[in-house]
Parts: C-alpha cells; structure tokens; sequence
C-alpha cells in the first residue's frame, strides 16, 4: 500500500509529463492507455529515456491486443479499470519491486497463446497500435478519406498506414481485410 508520505502527480500532455519526470525521480508511473491518440509511441519515448522506470498501465477499454502491445513495448504491467481498485494496490507493489503485474484476463491470454505454441500467431497482431486501429476502420467499411477525417489524419499518412498493413499481413486489398476483420470478430 501507498504511505502517507508518498507524492502522487499528474500530467495533462506527453511533455509535462517528461518534463515532471525529469524533475522528480519516480517510483512508478501509472500511464492511462488512453493517454494520446498513440499511447505505444509514448511508452516507448518514456522507457528510452527511463528505461529502470516501471510503467503500469491503466486502461478503461479491456483490450488485449493492446495489453500485449503495450507490453512488448516495456510496460511492467496493465491493469484494467474493472479490476481497480482492489487490484491496483498490488499492482503497483509488484511493479515498484521490479516484478510485472498482468490482469486475470491477459493473463489467461498468455496462457493460450503458450499452449498452443504461439503457433498461430494473428495476423493483425503483427501491427502497431495506429496500424490496428487504421485495420479495423477499413475491416468496418471506412474508405481511407472517411478514416483520414475521423482520426484528423492526412489521408497520405492513412494510405501509408494501409500500406504497411498488407505488407505486413501479406493481404492484397481491403476486400481481404474486411473479410479477414469479419472472420476474427475484429470490427
């Protein structure tokens, strides 16, 4: 449990947050998932620069695919909002003494994906975070100029995100996605 004595601070932006940790060390930093539109590219930011840093993830959309991105990315653990507060005392105290703390839910995923060897690893889990969101707009449907508008993107920066979404998936068009997000219950 947390002592009475211990500071607890927010940042609003990814540069006040830098900036804070840069002032005052940190023993651990709880990170929304949803703290910008690429929360991966900040934790990545943040571990290059604190790499001893232990980052807890706190994300109100049960999510694992992000969970495991994240992750893969260096957080030392993620916990959802449906599993706070009880969870999240322990949480921290893993993470603060150098363990990791996992959901029950991506936990199990873990499991599973052992199990079975990681033999059949999914396609779309081959893709960043922005590239997954990109997938499952045009897996719903959305041409890229629709996805451009709805994510304040340029639709040149979309069409590079699709680009590189077939390369990696080895799909040939969005008719191949849309199939691919309907038979994976991904959309």
């Amino acid at each position: 449990m947390l002592s009475e004595n211990e500071a607890v601070d927010e940042a609003g932006s990814t540069s006040e947050l830098l900036e804070r940790l840069r002032q005052q060390a940190a023993d651990v930093l709880i990170m929304s998932a949803s703290f910008a539109d690429d929360g991966i590219d900040i934790l990545r930011r943040i571990k290059a620069e604190f790499p001893a840093l232990p980052v807890l993830i706190f994300d109100k959309h049960p999510d694992d695919l992000r969970a495991m991105d994240m992750l893969r990315s260096g957080a030392s653990g993620y916990i959802q909002t449906e599993n706070a507060p009880e969870d999240l005392f322990s949480a921290v105290g893993r993470v603060r003494a150098g363990g990791q703390y996992l959901s029950q839910r991506t936990a199990e995923r873990l499991v599973k994906d052992v199990a079975r060897g990681h033999a059949e690893i999914n396609l779309h889990e081959k893709l960043s975070e922005r590239e997954l969101q990109v997938f499952q707009l045009l897996g719903g449907g959305k041409t890229v100029g629709e996805i451009a508008r709805k994510l304040k993107l340029s639709v040149k920066t979309i069409s590079t995100h699709r680009a590189r979404i077939l390369e990696k998936t080895g799909m040939r068009n969005n008719a191949d996605i849309m199939r691919y997000a309907i038979l994976n219950h991904i959309i």
